[in-house]
């Protein structure tokens, strides 16, 4: 039964990547995409997208591009590939096998993947006491507060309308695959509004993925305290957003946090919490 549960969770990692369908070509609507002329594809768009027809460009991909979380998929239900997945997986079984107590969270969800995968651990190995947290805005990032957090001035990941993925449809994609349940617990709002006042007692894994400065800040903030010791922070921005990885350094710098930083991949980082503070 064991065997059976771990060959669903790897199966189940290929799907949210969408790696069964890497051999074929992959199209994204331009829908006013910054290489192309914004007022020629809004014109087209304007004409032809009544009879379901749009301008598109082809997306580059490959396997070992999917797998390592470096393109930017249009169908998959998570876009941080297969090795930090993996990474995902190893923390949550980690936790739960040494006892860790507290539930898991992810702060930036998109359409939900990582934490479909966290529900999906939890069911094969029949742990009902934990939930799995699944925080966001569902409308995008937040434009930057360049008061508050000077090292976001100019952030233009607000702009990414592609980001803006609505509560509904990660609702939608937790229950096509039968794990939307009352252990999944959603928290809609920016970080900085919801956290502070967030229902949660205790963590064992927290995997922080706003990009910016002031999002990273609000949750290691808000929520490292609540991170039990033995439990992992996971930062999946720390290779790809510069304001991530200096507001990580910052936070530990502040708080005198010398656990050893381990590389995922290209992008993403990760420690085990061994102190409180």
């Amino acid at each position: 039964m064991e065997n059976q549960g771990a060959k669903f969770i790897e199966l189940l990692k290929k799907v949210l990547i969408d790696y069964h369908r890497i051999d074929l070509e992959e199209y994204r609507p331009l829908n006013g995409n910054p290489k192309i002329l914004t007022a020629i594809v809004k014109l087209f768009n304007r004409r032809y997208r009544g009879k379901k027809i749009a301008l598109c460009e082809l997306n580059d991909t490959s396997k070992e591009k999917r797998m390592q979380g470096l393109d930017w998929p249009y169908y998959a239900d998570t876009m941080i590939g297969m090795k930090r997945l993996d990474n995902l997986e190893f923390c949550v079984r980690d936790v739960i096998k040494n006892n860790v107590e507290g539930d898991f969270i992810e702060l930036g969800v998109w359409r939900g993947g990582a934490t479909i995968l966290m529900r999906a651990l939890l069911k094969v190995m029949n742990i009902t006491d934990r939930s799995v947290w699944v925080a966001d805005s569902f409308e995008g990032l937040p434009r930057p507060d360049e008061k508050t957090y000077p090292v976001d001035k100019g952030d233009q990941h607000h702009t990414y309308t592609e980001l803006a993925i609505s509560l509904e449809q990660v609702k939608n994609n937790f229950e096509k695959y039968g794990l939307l349940d009352e252990q999944v617990k959603f928290l809609k709002g920016w970080f900085k509004d919801t956290l502070p006042t967030a229902p949660i007692k205790k963590l064992a894994v927290l995997r922080l993925d706003g990009d910016m400065y002031g999002s990273t800040m609000d949750g290691l903030v808000n929520l490292y305290p609540k991170l039990s010791v033995g439990g992992y922070v996971i930062i999946d921005d720390w290779g790809a957003v510069p304001g991530c990885k200096r507001a990580v350094q910052d936070f530990r710098n502040k708080h005198n946090i010398k656990e050893e930083i381990r590389q995922i991949d290209w992008g993403g980082v990760f420690w085990r919490k061994e102190h409180s503070y």
